[in-house]
């Protein structure tokens, strides 16, 4: 399935009466919900990764550089005390959302309980709203992500202290 076909599919979803349409492949699953507020949310999940070419650098991209020098020199200092810590991984770039919409509570908070499966934000990638679910089971000790915040391929999003 092709691009232009899941574009179809969201525009369909968006213009009708259907609130929920889902396609189970053998390689991937595509899920299209328009929840209440009419926004279309898709989820792709696939069985391996697929390589995508790097998007253009936005125009904020000095600030992004500057903070992501800040986050690297405060986090080579507790480096030690995070070894522990199994990480919750971006699986692409985009804008990362700890709930479905501004009204919503999060996902997750500090000090609640993940197991595999559970949704734990959402990435904006291309107007598509990707559910990011998490693969371990554990208590959330961190987010190391502001909401509505860029960004990138494999950043930490969350610390998780596995039970």
């Amino acid at each position: 399935m092709d691009i232009k076909e899941i574009q179809q599919l969201i525009k369909f979803v968006s213009q009708n009466s259907v609130d929920e349409v889902e396609i189970n492949r053998k390689d991937f699953k595509l899920l299209i919900k328009k929840n209440p507020a009419q926004v279309t949310t898709a989820q792709l999940v696939t069985a391996a990764p697929v390589a995508a070419p790097a998007p253009a650098a936005p125009a904020t991209a000095p600030v992004q550089t500057q903070t992501a020098a800040d986050a690297a020199a405060k986090d080579s200092a507790p480096a030690d005390s995070n070894s522990d810590f199994i990480e919750i991984k971006s699986p692409m770039v985009g804008t990362f959302y700890r709930s479905s919409n501004p009204e919503s509570p999060s996902f997750v908070n500090v000090g609640d309980e993940v197991s595999p499966g559970k949704v734990v934000c959402i990435i904006e990638a291309m107007k598509l709203f990707n559910e990011i679910e998490s693969e371990v089971k554990g208590k959330i000790v961190k987010v190391l992500v502001d909401n509505a915040s860029p960004v990138e391929y494999d950043q930490p999003l969350f610390l998780v202290e596995p039970n």
